[in-house]
């Protein structure tokens, strides 16, 4: 590792921690107002932020990054307002620290278990800069400091954003250090912010399979994984057509390069012939390439021949893998075999096949009847996300304010020893 990278990282990681400290101590009245700040400073300065990200999608199509990541990574006033009002979102929210529990025991010992934030929280992520205020926002919510490490695509966006930030917190009681930017976007900038254990508290990484997966396996620091999502949408026999025709297209088309986006479309054998018709009809705008097993192919001479490797694949793209199954037993077993733990989803107007499929279906966020779409910080009411854990411990599904926070035993006593 270069020392020099190395030793750069450290010390944004050391004033992190040290700015983590002061955050604890903020009012939730204090936080609420730089939060607004923020949101008030991006307002401010959309035309500063559009002629940055507009650097970063320059080079990023001379480059040759496919258009479904181009579209992560583009910034517009309609996109800036609302990150400004993602902020603003989160700073509605109730604040979680100091929440808590009281109890009594029988020695005179009172016991608080209280809510308090987990310190300094590392994010590394792609190019999507919209991660960057959602983040810095949910930890100074909730009282974490926080260093990024963002994707090269984005740097120049990353820079503006983090900037304007960094001005509302040295006009406010917030260190200016709670929200920091690694400004190297090699992998030796990220093996740094990986090996930080006793400064970073937790990282939690936001992308594609091979850089969670580069995460959970190399950081010595505690890892918070955010899954890909290969997620399914299933048509059950018995599947209202309007609703499974509107989910289905929605869950793939309607913004494909999220990892809430269906990436398999499993559909029963009874109703294949009239469902899978009508959904090339409705995708063929958008030039959706459909893989599919010999059954679809029969039915959509369209469809390229699917692999064994298709339904394990996470596209981010305008291309589905498609699948006539035999029945909800049947898509359970392919969902359980190719899930990431993401996001699916069973439409059906049977009340059987939809409690068979929650039950056993082993992912964040299972859907009867809705687009998986819908697995998103916002939308669960959460104001914003620090990421989408596929994991089972801590934290799972979209991760809001109490996410980011532990628990603190408080024990007062009069002299009790034991």
């Amino acid at each position: 590792m270069d020392n020099n990278i190395y030793e750069y990282v450290k010390e944004l990681c050391v004033r992190a921690k040290s700015a983590s400290c002061d955050l604890a101590v903020q009012t939730s009245a204090e936080k609420n107002k730089a939060l607004a700040a923020i949101a008030s400073k991006l307002r401010e300065n959309v035309s500063l932020i559009l002629a940055e990200n507009e650097k970063d999608l320059s080079c990023a199509e001379a480059n040759g990054v496919p258009k479904t990541m181009m579209d992560r990574l583009r910034l517009t006033e309609q996109r800036i307002i609302g990150m400004a009002d993602a902020v603003m979102e989160v700073a509605a929210l109730a604040d979680p620290i100091g929440e808590g529990t009281v109890s009594t025991r029988p020695n005179g010992l009172k016991i608080t278990c209280q809510r308090v934030p987990i310190g300094v929280v590392g994010i590394i992520y792609e190019a999507r800069p919209n991660v960057t205020v959602d983040a810095a926002a949910l930890c100074i919510k909730s009282g974490n400091a926080v260093v990024l490490r963002g994707g090269k695509e984005a740097i120049n966006t990353n820079r503006i954003l983090v900037k304007l930030m960094r001005e509302v917190f040295e006009e406010s009681f917030i260190s200016s250090d709670a929200v920091a930017l690694i400004d190297d976007v090699t992998r030796e900038g990220t093996n740094a912010l990986m090996s930080m254990r006793g400064l970073v508290d937790v990282l939690i990484p936001r992308g594609g399979k091979g850089l969670i997966k580069a995460v959970v396996e190399n950081a010595k620091v505690p890892v918070i994984e955010t899954g890909a999502g290969n997620c399914h949408v299933y048509i059950d026999e018995r599947a209202d057509m309007f609703k499974a025709l509107r989910v289905a297209v929605n869950a793939k088309v309607s913004r494909p390069s999220v990892c809430n986006a269906a990436e398999t479309l499993l559909v029963h054998r009874a109703v294949a012939e009239e469902f899978l018709p009508k959904f090339y009809d409705e995708t063929r705008d958008v030039a959706l390439e459909i893989r599919g097993c010999e059954r679809t192919c029969s039915i959509l001479p369209q469809a390229l021949p699917a692999t064994e490797e298709d339904y394990d694949t996470e596209y981010n793209d305008y291309i589905i893998s498609v699948k006539v199954v035999d029945d909800v037993h049947d898509a359970v077993t392919h969902i359980r075999k190719y899930t990431t733990g993401h996001s699916e989803a069973i439409v059906t107007e049977d009340y059987t096949s939809a409690r068979y499929f929650t039950t056993l279906i082993d992912a964040a966020a299972v859907y009867v009847n809705a687009s998986t779409r819908f697995t998103d910080g916002g939308e669960f009411g959460f104001g914003a996300e620090i990421g989408i854990s596929t994991q089972k411990l801590h934290a799972r599904g979209p991760m809001g304010l109490s996410h980011l926070t532990t628990v603190k035993y408080i024990v007062e006593g009069n002299g009790q020893v034991r």
